[in-house]
């Protein structure tokens, strides 16, 4: 069993009266928002996940699948030994039997979480009903007046994953970009929009040409809690960013990288740490941080900064190779704990993007 622990809470203020909803920069969901503060109110939760590893293991370097091994995080009782791959070029033998299924009482959950991964010949499959395994916030709120319910959850990943050139931008209604090892989708952008003059806003509809982002901004509320998750009016609760709750449960602190999810080409996700020198698994850890700046030649048509300040809208956000750790799509080539010969890999940061808005995996 693992004991959730609790971050702090996130409040943003409303600037007006409008509308809450996400997907991606294309388009989304919406319902109805009123002004008012979001308090985040979280209830007890916890649980275990079952993980098989047919594969041997390679932690600590004795080939041990003991809980003494280092397999096991803080005390938690939680064995995280998600196994180690198969071969290169793989991620078969990582994370192949991994099975949920417990009863989340959090306030505006009670229901029954259940997440079931497995690998069959070519592909890692996921059959779940996106219920979160960790406590929540309040749903409804002020800012996003929608309830969590089951959502039919299916998707298949392929095992033998392939970096391109290629930049493929998902979310919305072109997909998920990936899920959580809970069954929980992963979504970054919103919905939301304002026109050229700020004056008109909606969270629905990406009506207007600039993009409200739901994170790192105070000008809209989107009813996010603790976890940077809301819910969408069809009662899929899901992440803009770091899945704090999840990563508690999975025992994560700075002392080791925290595999958290798989991305819709089949990479693995990791949250916030990665090593410090990418091909060194010896090296120290370090926070990851994303490679986007606040654009410096602000547009003419923007809504006035004095309003919307930088940071607000998606626009305000350009790529700078090398200003990070990371790549375009919150990714890098390097060595994991679960890929000793390296794979191409995904981070959850704390700084923009968040989590990744695109993938470069083959789709």
């Amino acid at each position: 069993m693992v004991t959730i622990h609790k971050k702090s809470v996130l409040a943003l203020w409303v600037s007006m009266f409008l509308l809450s909803a996400c997907g991606s920069g294309s388009g989304g969901e919406g319902s109805t928002q009123s002004d008012s503060v979001t308090t985040d109110v979280s209830s007890a939760s916890s649980g275990s996940a079952t993980q098989v590893d047919n594969s041997v293991t390679e932690d600590s370097g004795n080939g041990s699948e003991t809980d003494d091994s280092g397999s096991q995080d803080s005390g938690t009782g939680l064995d995280t030994d998600n196994g180690t791959a198969v071969t290169s070029g793989s991620t078969d033998g990582v994370l192949c039997d991994y099975f949920y299924s417990e009863f989340n009482d959090s306030a505006s959950v009670q229901m029954t979480s259940n997440a079931d991964w497995s690998c069959t010949g070519s592909a890692r499959q996921l059959t779940a009903n996106g219920i979160p395994d960790h406590e929540t916030g309040t749903f409804p709120n002020p800012g996003n007046p929608n309830t969590i319910s089951e959502t039919a959850v299916s998707v298949s990943y392929t095992l033998t994953p392939e970096q391109t050139d290629t930049v493929s931008t998902l979310g919305g209604p072109r997909g998920a970009t990936g899920y959580v090892l809970n069954g929980v989708k992963i979504d970054a952008n919103t919905a939301g929009s304002c026109d050229d003059s700020g004056n008109s806003c909606s969270l629905v509809g990406n009506t207007g040409n600039w993009h409200i982002e739901a994170l790192g901004q105070t000008s809209f509320d989107f009813g996010t809690d603790d976890n940077n998750a809301h819910v969408q009016p069809n009662g899929a609760y899901h992440y803009h960013g770091m899945p704090e709750g999840f990563i508690a449960l999975r025992g994560g602190s700075e002392t080791s990288m925290t595999l958290i999810g798989w991305a819709a080409d089949g990479f693995p996700i990791y949250a916030r740490y990665g090593y410090s020198d990418a091909q060194d698994s010896t090296s120290s850890l370090k926070v990851m941080t994303g490679s986007y700046q606040l654009v410096e030649n602000v547009s003419s048509n923007r809504p006035s900064t004095s309003v919307y300040a930088l940071g607000t809208f998606a626009q305000d956000w350009e790529y700078v190779t090398g200003s990070g750790d990371l790549d375009e799509c919150n990714g890098r080539y390097g060595v994991t704990p679960e890929f000793p010969q390296g794979i191409y890999h995904y981070y959850a940061t704390d700084t923009y993007p968040y989590f990744q808005r695109c993938v470069k995996g083959q789709l």
